[in-house]
């Protein structure tokens, strides 16, 4: 490979001095050590150029570092969103049992004025013959045992008959 002179002497494309510049063997030898210096950069970065097998390499270890930071990330975000939903949950529930305790109260508020309102309504002997099966319920269980088997018989007299 041959360089281009220009029209002072010095090669083109290059920092060496003009053709006659080199003043003594010491001098020679300092700027052919230069050259090689500058030589061996240049083949260097070229041979880092046409490394494409390390330079591939180099490229996929980015890239892996890259997916792994990406995984970290993600699972994180995944992480802050179960817990988002689980607060979520929690706090639903929470309110669906309060609503239904408060349901469940009215409920009863309800029935208790319901039964007052029947105490109250009911007449003195209906009255007397409640508390009276409240005091004593053997008899009350026995004449309402006794009353539905009256009631069962006629049924079954009915279906006999064929009047069902």
């Amino acid at each position: 490979m041959t360089d281009a002179r220009s029209g002072d002497g010095t090669r083109t494309g290059s920092t060496a001095q003009p053709a006659g510049g080199a003043k003594g063997p010491d001098e020679l030898r300092r700027q052919i050590e230069q050259t090689r210096s500058q030589l061996g950069d240049t083949v260097e970065e070229l041979a880092e150029k046409a490394d494409v097998k390390g330079r591939a390499k180099a490229r996929a270890a980015d890239l892996k570092d890259k997916a792994g930071a990406v995984t970290v990330q993600l699972r994180s975000s995944a992480r802050h969103a179960g817990h988002t939903v689980q607060d979520r949950a929690h706090r639903a529930g929470h309110t669906v049992q309060d609503k239904a305790h408060r349901a469940g109260r009215t409920a009863q508020d309800e029935a208790g004025r319901a039964g007052r309102t029947a105490r109250q309504r009911m007449p003195d002997r209906v009255r007397g013959a409640v508390a009276a099966g409240k005091r004593h319920p053997r008899p009350v269980l026995v004449a309402g045992a006794a009353a539905g088997a009256v009631v069962a018989a006629g049924v079954l007299r009915r279906r006999r008959h064929g009047h069902c």
